[in-house]
């Protein structure tokens, strides 16, 4: 076995899954910032949309830190 081969008894496939999410969900949430970076620059764009497109954006936000917090260990201080 090598390094990279080393067993995480903490890596269940819920975390992978997880995590996998998490990466989908951060490529979704770049690509929503340049699609509303575009759309604002083009000066006469369309409000509504503009506005589907923040509200999209806040809803990944939002998916993005509750499997942020599911990864992260409770450490009780």
């Amino acid at each position: 076995m090598g390094a990279d081969d080393e067993f995480d008894i903490n890596d269940t496939p819920e975390k992978r899954a997880l995590r996998a999410r998490l990466i989908e969900l951060r490529e979704e949430h770049r690509a929503l910032d340049s699609a509303i970076l575009a759309l604002a620059g083009q000066g006469g764009g369309d409000a509504l949309q503009l506005a589907r497109l923040k509200k999209r954006k806040l809803v990944l936000r939002d998916q993005i830190q509750w499997i942020e917090d599911r990864l992260t260990p409770d450490i009780i201080a």
